[in-house]
């Protein structure tokens, strides 16, 4: 069937059922509303009821007005005596083509019209007779046509008091059918509106996806992926857009993420080539000192003996750096986890750790506030890494007469936090975010005398990470850094058999 039928087709059915729905639905009120009426005040079936003075129309005419009365009756019972309240209350009531009627004792005190229907009075309930199976509600018969709201009260001076609501049905049956009759028109116009809408829509469902679904491929085709496909409709034609846009993005992400990746080999190899640049160069010029005597004595050849050994101990971290990076890079990493007593694992790690940075001068503090059975799960040789690879960062940036790096290890509940804080230069705050990212170095730290190859933080939030922790950093310009990191405790699981 072509696409112009079918949306005749829909055209038709849009307008004709909702009509015949409309029509059947009216029907139903209108029968459900003179039952529900001729129930409520007692009416004789035969009654030709369809006024549209429903109890609920009847009540939200005059609710205002009841509520205004309860609340006079509650808390200023003595306005009840004065004429003028009643006058006011019925100005009210004149609005919505209803008056008022005030009875006390056996004398009404108000009526608020000049000219009653004959046997109205008559019909009135004395106080205390009112329906409480309809609130109140009174329907006073074929003759007077009446809806009638009665509130019992007491006067001032303990008389029986009954105010009277009372709306001719007369008076609201030609405002009714008048607004019954504009009701169907502009539902009629609705019909025919939303019909037209709703063709449009179907025709732009189709067609506008379809078009930008061709320009899209065309794209595509020429290499473009620097676009983006509006998409509203959520039909089979949309779903194929949307999955359209999720492989355009898909490529266009691969595309970034490749170029990022081609640029962050580049930057590593250049990076990596001024690190070893600089202790070759040591290690030749101190060689070359040896080759020429320049090393005269015995210490002046230990001092560059030893000078060439430590130079060669930084290429070889680099390099294990380098080798460990591209573990990271193809997530190889080799983990040998088992259980670690946090206690006796942070001692032993502290004492290497101190010989190193009392050879340079450093002061290192050592606090740990956990229990001695605290254990996590952990691998050793990779946590090492992560302490070491922290302070050598630390010691890297220590700008002050006399250096300070201090590590605590806190009890937190279910985890250990490990803080390890120096007296550097600190971070600047819009650096902090980037300091774990591969390759990031802070303006600050871009003096090549300090080299590193940019990531070294990364490998410890990839090992912390993997450890199922989690990694941060606080600092302070030219006060110092804080790094901190989480480790859940292992915790013995109780099997209780019964």
């Amino acid at each position: 069937m072509k696409l112009r039928t079918r949306l005749l087709i829909a055209f038709f059915t849009i307008v004709l059922v909702p009509a015949l729905l409309f029509y059947m639905s009216v029907m139903m009120l209108t029968t459900y509303q003179a039952k529900a009426i001729e129930k409520t005040y007692g009416i004789n079936s035969g009654q030709n009821l369809f006024t549209g003075a429903s109890i609920q129309i009847f009540d939200s005419l005059t609710q205002k007005s009841q509520e205004e009365l309860l609340n006079t009756i509650y808390s200023e019972p003595e306005n009840l005596e004065t004429l003028e309240y009643w006058k006011n209350l019925n100005e009210e009531l004149s609005m919505k083509h209803s008056y008022l009627m005030v009875r006390k004792g056996a004398d009404f005190i108000y009526i608020g019209k000049e000219h009653l229907p004959d046997g109205l009075l008559d019909q009135l309930p004395d106080y205390g007779e009112a329906d409480a199976a309809t609130g109140g509600s009174l329907y006073t018969g074929k003759a007077t046509q009446c809806l009638v709201k009665q509130h019992d009260f007491r006067f001032a001076d303990g008389s029986d008091g009954s105010a009277f609501f009372v709306t001719p049905v007369g008076g609201i049956l030609p405002e009714a059918k008048t607004m019954f009759a504009d009701m169907v028109v502009a539902v009629v116009m609705i019909l025919l509106f939303t019909a037209v809408m709703l063709t449009m829509w179907i025709y732009g469902s189709i067609l506008r996806p379809l078009s930008q679904l061709q320009k899209a491929t065309k794209e595509i085709k020429e290499g473009n992926l620097d676009f983006s496909m509006e998409i509203k409709e959520k039909d089979e034609i949309g779903q194929i857009c949307m999955d359209f846009e999720a492989m355009r993005e898909r490529l266009k992400d691969n595309a970034e993420e490749k170029l990022a990746y081609d640029k962050e080999n580049k930057e590593l190899i250049s990076n990596i080539s001024h690190d070893l640049k600089t202790p070759i160069t040591a290690i030749k010029g101190y060689c070359e000192g040896i080759m020429d005597g320049v090393a005269s004595s015995p210490e002046k050849l230990d001092k560059y003996i030893r000078t060439i050994y430590n130079k060669a101990n930084d290429m070889d971290k680099l390099i294990d750096e380098l080798t460990f990076y591209s573990k990271i890079d193809t997530n190889r990493i080799p983990y040998t986890f088992k259980k670690i007593n946090v206690n006796s694992y942070f001692k032993d790690c502290i004492e290497e750790v101190g010989l190193d940075l009392e050879a340079k001068g450093i002061e290192l503090g050592y606090f740990n506030y956990t229990g001695d059975d605290v254990v996590i799960i952990a691998d050793a040789e990779q946590l090492k890494r992560v302490i070491n690879n922290i302070i050598s960062n630390s010691v890297k940036y220590l700008d002050k007469k006399k250096g300070i790096i201090n590590i605590r290890i806190k009890d937190i509940g279910d985890f250990i936090q490990v803080e390890i804080e120096d007296n550097g230069r600190g971070i600047a705050q819009k650096d902090l975010p980037y300091v774990f990212d591969r390759f990031y170095r802070a303006d600050s730290s871009r003096n090549s005398s300090k080299g590193g190859s940019g990531i070294g933080l990364s490998i410890v939030r990839k090992i912390i990470e993997d450890h199922g922790g989690r990694i941060w950093a606080t600092s302070r310009e030219n006060t110092g850094t804080v790094m901190h990191f989480v480790m859940r405790k292992y915790q013995e699981v109780e099997n209780n058999n019964e």
